[in-house]
């Protein structure tokens, strides 16, 4: 492969750099011990983030106009804390709640690996969430982008063509010079349509131990970069 011969790195946030589910996971806890709720936390985190593409699909298909990541996360948070029953809490620890996505923390290879990666390369997000969750994110954790990239800024959430295009654009790079960077196939494989080189990183815990097995790792070949993290990831483009 020629990846080296790129100049950017674009990389899927949510389960590719960050462990969402534990952060769901922990900021819940902390909120049921305070209102001592009966609610199985890692369910709730599974739930609300398969609420995830549904709630982007109503943006695409027009049925709602553009919102960003927290206002529709705030809207699946509401369904799903009426569907389990949970009540009592207060507008601001609802808001609090809404806003753990900002609060997530790297998978431990995610920043080493970053860094050494930004050596050679300029390195983004390119997620659906918005910029400000995302300059929120990279603050608390550390996480050492060169520049904020979002689906926000196109307007148009991914798998959306639009999305990367308009990455590539804002990078004043051709397609092929960036590479796209994601644990989920379905993002390289719309970054690879959009012209994007890609890089698939393995999480098999983003769903949690009990479905590691349900993720499968695509054979060495299937994108330009088939990698067990973003340190492997580092190793195999030379840094």
């Amino acid at each position: 492969m020629t990846v080296p011969d790129a100049d950017a790195l674009l990389f899927d946030v949510f389960g590719t750099v960050v462990d969402w589910r534990s952060g769901v996971i922990r900021d819940g806890e902390r909120l049921g011990e305070e209102h001592d709720l009966d609610v199985d936390w890692a369910a709730f985190a599974d739930a609300w983030r398969e609420a995830y593409q549904p709630s982007m699909d109503r943006v695409r298909r027009g049925e709602i106009p553009w919102r960003n990541l927290d206002a529709l996360h705030r809207d699946s948070l509401e369904t799903l804390l009426d569907r389990l029953g949970v009540d009592g809490l207060a507008e601001d620890e609802v808001d609090y709640l809404t806003r753990v996505w900002h609060r997530l923390d790297p998978w431990p290879d995610a920043v080493p690996g970053l860094r050494r990666l930004r050596t050679r390369y300029l390195i983004a997000p390119l997620s659906n969430g918005h910029v400000r969750l995302l300059a929120n994110m990279a603050k608390r954790a550390g996480i050492p982008w060169d520049l904020i990239l979002s689906a926000e800024l196109a307007g148009r959430y991914k798998p959306d063509e639009e999305a990367y295009l308009t990455a590539v654009d804002l990078l004043d790079l051709p397609p092929e010079r960036v590479v796209m960077v994601a644990a989920h196939e379905t993002d390289l494989d719309a970054g690879r349509e959009a012209g994007l080189r890609t890089a698939y990183v393995h999480r098999p815990l983003e769903w949690g131990p009990h479905r590691a097995d349900d993720v499968d790792r695509p054979d060495d070949g299937e994108y330009d970069v088939v990698a067990d993290d973003v340190e492997d990831l580092a190793g195999k483009l030379g840094t």
